[in-house]
């Protein structure tokens, strides 16, 4: 999508190739996967091992310099023909035109007035490029005998990109010719801007993405048995592929909509984010892609769609930029009830019978207050004594009770309420004593004329963790601080009675608490680990041990989810 990437001229013409011979080549591509395959770093070394696999890169990159398959011709140049291709092949192509909207990139601008709801824009399944289809390409062969690609349809995608784009007579061409030259992604941020995100939550992430996408790279560049010569797998168009991938892929049904799939979807993808409600869903009957209108558009102006309730550590991640207004930013806090605390079993239990485990991945949101239901939930169990965890198991009413932890209104006790927001306010500071500059630094940094653009990318999401923590910090301060004064006066506790039951049906406060949380995006990640890591063990005895894992993560937990179609 235009946002996500600066405009690059793609440049005609190969190039002056390095001389380099196929074992020399072979040799760097198996030292590359050799130290991307190893076991994990100790903690703290994490960094020297990016800069290590970093150099590795680099080699490669030099060695296959002016490699590559390119367009004559700017971006720009193909929207026509993207445009008349569309409207061949069935898509709606007279509500809109594509254009260049300065800072945000090209997308998508009205040609005429467009109403709040009305379906403005379809795209058949012909012009998608799925997993499905490049089962039917000159990829099918190796997807039928690869555990990687079966069990890792983005892997899939990215392949299949890179195979239609070294193909002539694709019909993908026209959509290939428009995607960015390069992208904003951490992948393509140098050294010196990727350590502006040392010390924030996305630099692990950012770590494993760089880390499984070069594994990936020389476990294919093997498997596929290319020359040097050959450009299917050059390391700076196979990070291209990954990153188009990663910024636009989709799900959507299989034609019989028994199951989902991967999709690239041209056109569409054009389109920019901002802050409102997904409006985008696949119709099976009529077999395309739809979109409605986000809100009224005159003729002229842009016309968004929504992404979806990502963090901005998700946006800078996986689609390359930072979102300024993100009504969803958060950052992550991990809490959980120590196995060896005396009510341990009493606290699990309760816990337990509101859906929420012992330990988990919550977060501090930009919102107020910045904790959800969920975790009001864990803190009043957390904090509770024996005496309240008894009520909570064995107590008048004790099974509805469990109901309304996360519930505002209906506290446990003014001393439970004391305890928890004096135990967040002190975890959220020391999340904030982890960084290594002050957010009254990095305002300053950010106003140097000569930052580059990754860099500032980088500096505003270190910001903006930052400032969430610290209105998570004064919040829970005013929070104590309100509920020290109603213990103080005295102030009679709200008692709970059956009829307040009916405060379950507030949007943000319905029990039991079966957690729709952030972490479930962790876990969903740590599921697709795990199938790839099945996967490569399989791979691994075909290919003589070549790798232990091989996962990139992707763009969403799968992006897909976030504005899934």
């Amino acid at each position: 999508m235009g946002k996500k990437s600066r405009v690059k001229t793609q440049k005609s013409g190969t190039g002056a190739t390095a001389a380099v011979s196929p074992k020399e080549m072979m040799n760097l591509i198996s030292e590359l996967l050799q130290k991307c395959s190893s076991a994990a770093p100790s903690p703290g070394k994490e960094w020297e091992e990016y800069v290590q696999i970093r150099a590795l890169v680099e080699k490669i990159r030099k060695k296959q310099k002016g490699m590559s398959v390119s367009f004559e011709g700017t971006r720009e140049d193909f929207f026509s023909e993207l445009m008349t291709w569309g409207a061949e092949c069935g898509a709606s192509c007279d509500g809109f035109e594509i254009s260049n909207f300065a800072d945000e990139g090209y997308g998508l601008k009205a040609a005429r007035d467009i109403k709040a709801e009305e379906l403005f824009l379809w795209i058949p399944r012909k012009m998608l490029m799925t997993v499905e289809s490049a089962k039917n390409s000159v990829l099918g062969l190796l997807y039928s005998q690869d555990r990687i690609l079966q069990a890792m349809g983005n892997v899939t995608l990215a392949l299949h990109l890179l195979c239609e784009r070294a193909n002539p007579s694709s019909p993908w061409l026209p959509y290939i010719k428009t995607l960015p030259a390069d992208y904003d992604t951490p992948l393509y941020f140098e050294e010196e801007e990727v350590r502006h995100l040392l010390a924030t939550q996305a630099i692990q992430d950012v770590l494993s993405q760089y880390k499984n996408t070069a594994r990936q790279y020389a476990y294919f560049y093997k498997v596929i048995h290319v020359s040097h010569t050959d450009s299917l797998l050059i390391v700076g168009v196979y990070v291209w592929a990954v990153s188009s991938v990663m910024t636009r892929q989709n799900q959507i049904p299989t034609a019989d909509g028994s199951r989902v799939t991967l999709a690239l979807i041209p056109l569409w993808d054009m389109s920019n984010h901002t802050n409102g409600l997904i409006t985008t869903g696949y119709n099976l009957e009529d077999d395309r892609c739809e979109c409605v209108a986000l809100k009224d558009y005159k003729e002229g102006e842009q016309i968004y769609i929504f992404y979806g309730t990502r963090s901005n550590a998700e946006f800078v991640i996986h689609n390359g930029f930072f979102f300024e207004d993100n009504a969803h930013d958060r950052v992550k806090i991990k809490l959980g009830v120590s196995k060896s605390e005396r009510l341990y079993a009493m606290k699990a239990e309760v816990l337990a019978r509101a859906g929420i485990p012992a330990s988990s991945i919550f977060a501090l949101h930009c919102s107020e207050p910045p904790i959800s239901a969920q975790l009001l939930a864990f803190l009043r169990v957390f904090c509770m004594t024996e005496e309240e965890l008894r009520d909570y198991l064995v107590g008048d009413h004790a099974i509805n009770k469990i109901f309304t932890l996360g519930n505002t209104e209906i506290p446990v006790s003014w001393e439970n309420e004391i305890k928890l927001w004096t135990f967040l306010e002190t975890r959220a500071a020391l999340l904030l004593k982890t960084y290594k500059t002050s957010s009254e630094e990095d305002r300053s940094m950010l106003e140097k004329p000569d930052l580059s653009l990754h860099s500032r990318i980088a500096i505003k999401l270190r910001l903006a963790e930052k400032e969430i923590l610290e209105r998570a910090v004064s919040c829970c301060r005013a929070k104590r601080l309100h509920f020290q004064k109603q213990l103080d006066e005295g102030t009679p506790l709200p008692l709970y009675e059956e009829s307040d039951i009916a405060l379950l049906e507030n949007a943000d406060a319905k029990l039991p608490i079966i957690l729709r949380k952030l972490e479930e995006e962790d876990e969903s990640v740590q599921e697709e680990m795990n199938l790839s890591s099945s996967a490569v063990h399989t791979v691994s005895a075909l290919n003589r041990g070549l790798l232990v894992s091989c996962t990139f993560l992707p763009v969403g937990r799968p992006s897909c989810l976030y504005f899934k179609c």
